[in-house]
């Protein structure tokens, strides 16, 4: 066990899109998200790094991307992170699930898993999402948070919900998020286990699914890059690399 307090969740998840104009407006005109920074990426300064998130960009409401033009199409497998999930309002899905059809995009659901309601869809790359109707969150909220028009202030998207990885085996990576990382086994489903923050919080959530079946995945439009997870201060980000490197993870 470290010797220093367990991390505070996902800080925001990092993907890949084939082309910058056709990632903004799906994550900005249907989803609803706001562009809450613009940048480059910083190993690849020819090309943008886009943050949307919620009004304020709090960790733990963000989906980030390298929209890398024309790139080719990644391929979902081990080793990777699959799907991103946002939490909104339980009684949200519904209006979701209108407003997407009208809009043209395919759904699939809603499903149940861990008691909770889901909408899965795929952005224009192909990028898995999922819309989880969590139970308790407010779905009426006030001053900093609030909608921009397109979509009804109740039922926007409020913050990350959860990450899926998948893996060929789940040994290390259960050890990783309970021994390192501070977080709890809370359940299995279908061969999915459930790792959350004791203490919860935003984004708070861990999936892993074991797939020994499936191919390795790579990285390409479609995929997901990287997953960040959030420490207190630069002094702790200090220890968490210290104790990655003792685990000999790069």
């Amino acid at each position: 066990m470290v010797d220093h307090p367990a991390v505070l969740g996902i800080h925001h998840i990092t993907a890949i899109a084939s082309g910058a104009h056709a990632n903004f407006d799906f994550y900005t005109r249907t989803l609803g998200l706001r562009l809450v920074k613009r940048t480059v990426n910083f190993d690849a300064p020819d090309t943008y790094h886009f943050y949307y998130g919620d009004q304020l960009g709090h960790p733990g409401t963000l989906l980030t991307f390298f929209p890398f033009e024309l790139i080719a199409a990644g391929r979902v497998g081990t080793g990777m992170a699959e799907t991103t999930s946002f939490a909104v309002p339980e009684d949200a899905l519904e209006p979701w699930m209108l407003r997407l059809a009208e809009l043209g995009h395919e759904t699939e659901g809603p499903t149940v898993r861990f008691d909770e309601h889901i909408l899965g869809l795929r952005d224009p790359d192909g990028l898995m999402i999922e819309l989880v109707a969590e139970p308790g969150l407010k779905a009426h909220f006030s001053g900093e948070d609030k909608s921009d028009g397109l979509i009804p202030a109740h039922q926007i998207i409020r913050r990350l919900h959860s990450v899926l990885l998948c893996v060929e085996a789940p040994e290390r990576t259960a050890r990783l998020l309970t021994e390192t990382f501070g977080y709890e086994s809370v359940g299995e489903e279908a061969g999915r286990q459930r790792f959350r923050r004791p203490s919860g919080g935003p984004a708070a959530i861990v999936d892993v699914q074991c797939r020994p079946e499936q191919m390795r995945g790579r990285i390409g439009a479609g995929t997901i890059h990287h997953v960040a997870f959030r420490a207190r201060d630069d002094d702790e980000q200090l220890k968490w690399r210290e104790e990655m490197l003792a685990l000999a993870i790069t």
